[in-house]
């Protein structure tokens, strides 16, 4: 069961990487969290009709921290530069072996550690460097400590209740709060920046988030944060195939030490 989690969330994050050039194709000057918005949306009803109305007691907490992840997350990337963004986002894989040792009382390998500074080193080398620490930084990094919490809290809830009467609620919850704050923001999509975002809500955020809360509980938080290091990894094989964009040996570099990580993760004992 170990190895059907393990290459079933890998699979996920393969389906996560995809969307990144995807997006970037389609959106243009869209509000992000009026996109943000759309997207869950279409992932709420998708969910309702296959799952119902869920627990919303445990689903209601994963789904603030998972809108305001979010949030923090494409506002802070409209302040800063998607290199820091995408660096200070993935620190959530640092964070999680010890958020779970606090809420889970699980204490992290040490496979988990080591792959924790592989994915730390893997993940600057990748971004090309950070200078300078500003608001847009600040908030990415609010944005990495949520996934740190949300990672944790999906293996401990979705052993407490069925997996997926945690879907609907999560949804809905990140549905309203980015469209609330994107409310001023003009909601004009043309039907490439639709099918964008059907595209992440059926495969990204349904499928992918189910796949999340079924499998996660039977590789851990540590071994989950780890295999996550592959969606930048992921991200940028399909911005090379579907943008043509390149990229530095440098950054080669980073996203082998992540791959690294994605392997040693996978050693259990």
């Amino acid at each position: 069961m170990f190895l059907k989690g393990y290459f079933s969330l890998l699979l996920m994050t393969v389906i996560w990487g995809s969307t990144f050039p995807i997006q970037k194709m389609a959106i243009g000057d869209i509000s992000p969290l009026a996109y943000n918005s759309v997207r869950f949306a279409i992932a709420s009803a998708i969910a309702f009709l296959l799952w119902g109305k869920g627990e919303w007691k445990r689903g209601s907490l994963l789904g603030i921290i998972l809108a305001l992840s979010y949030a923090s997350q494409t506002v802070g990337l409209k302040l800063t530069t998607a290199s820091k963004n995408g660096f200070f986002t993935s620190l959530y894989i640092v964070l999680v072996p010890f958020v779970s040792w606090i809420i889970e009382g699980i204490k992290p390998r040490y496979n988990h550690l080591i792959g924790a500074v592989l994915a730390f080193f893997g993940s600057y080398m990748l971004s090309g460097g950070v200078n300078g620490f500003n608001l847009g930084d600040f908030l990415s990094t609010l944005c990495g400590i949520g996934f740190a919490f949300h990672v944790v809290f999906i293996t401990k809830f979705s052993k407490e209740v069925k997996e997926t009467d945690l879907l609907t609620p999560q949804f809905l919850i990140t549905t309203t709060v980015n469209g609330l704050m994107a409310a001023r923001s003009s909601w004009k999509m043309s039907l490439a920046a639709l099918g964008a975002a059907a595209y992440t809500a059926v495969l990204a955020t349904v499928l992918g988030i189910w796949m999340q809360v079924k499998y996660q509980k039977e590789v851990g938080s540590n071994t989950a944060a780890m295999i996550f290091t592959g969606e930048p990894v992921f991200a940028m094989l399909f911005s090379f195939m579907m943008l043509g964009e390149t990229f530095s040996q440098v950054q080669v570099i980073g996203a082998s030490l992540l791959v690294g990580a994605i392997i040693l993760s996978g050693v259990k004992k």
